[in-house]
């Protein structure tokens, strides 16, 4: 069976929202403004780990922001991503615009249990917000990669801003990614 492994760059705040500056929050950019030894820790970070994933699970939204910056690139870690399979969760039956995609539309619960039914590996979800708020409301999350930027941005987008009950999670992983930013790892603690 497949995981469902959410990979997250959040602000010392728990903020999500535009990273890249390029959203219109008048704080965003925060996840741009890195020194050179902690961009290639983050780089090497997040191309090992698509190295090793299996499939994505992305919004609509992200799945379109992702092809629009990532469809030209190439290099190891571009290739890797552009060629592994895609699922992109969307109410409507839009053609996904990233390459080897698959729209999923229908019962969240039900496909998303399929899908990991269907991979052995890992199930990487980037991105994605209200995706990620109702695969943890769903308890279809395993595990939780956080890397945290060094910021305090005080507004934005929260990971989670609000849930219906407590998650418990288990630390699986505390690690220093370059000089700044820090990798915190958190496994679904299972009811039974």
């Amino acid at each position: 069976m497949g995981k469902i492994i959410v990979s997250e760059n959040v602000s010392l705040d728990g903020v999500v929202q535009d990273p890249t500056g390029e959203e219109g929050l008048g704080r965003g950019g925060w996840g741009v403004q890195l020194s050179t030894a902690d961009r290639d820790a983050w780089v090497s970070i997040l191309a090992d780990e698509a190295r090793h994933s299996e499939a994505l699970l992305l919004g609509r939204r992200t799945d379109e922001w992702f092809a629009a910056r990532w469809l030209t690139r190439t290099g190891p870690w571009a290739d890797r991503l552009n060629s592994m399979p895609k699922y992109v969760v969307s109410p409507t039956p839009d053609q996904a615009r990233w390459s080897n995609s698959t729209v999923l539309a229908g019962d969240l619960l039900g496909t998303v249990s399929k899908l990991k039914d269907d991979h052995e590996g890992e199930i990487v979800v980037y991105g994605s917000g209200q995706l990620v708020h109702a695969l943890m409301e769903h308890e279809l999350v395993d595990e939780l990669r956080l890397l945290v930027f060094p910021v305090v941005l005080g507004a934005g987008d929260r990971l989670f801003p609000r849930t219906s009950s407590a998650s418990p999670m288990r630390r699986t992983c505390v690690q220093a990614v370059g000089d700044n930013l820090a990798l915190l790892s958190y496994a679904r603690v299972s009811a039974s």
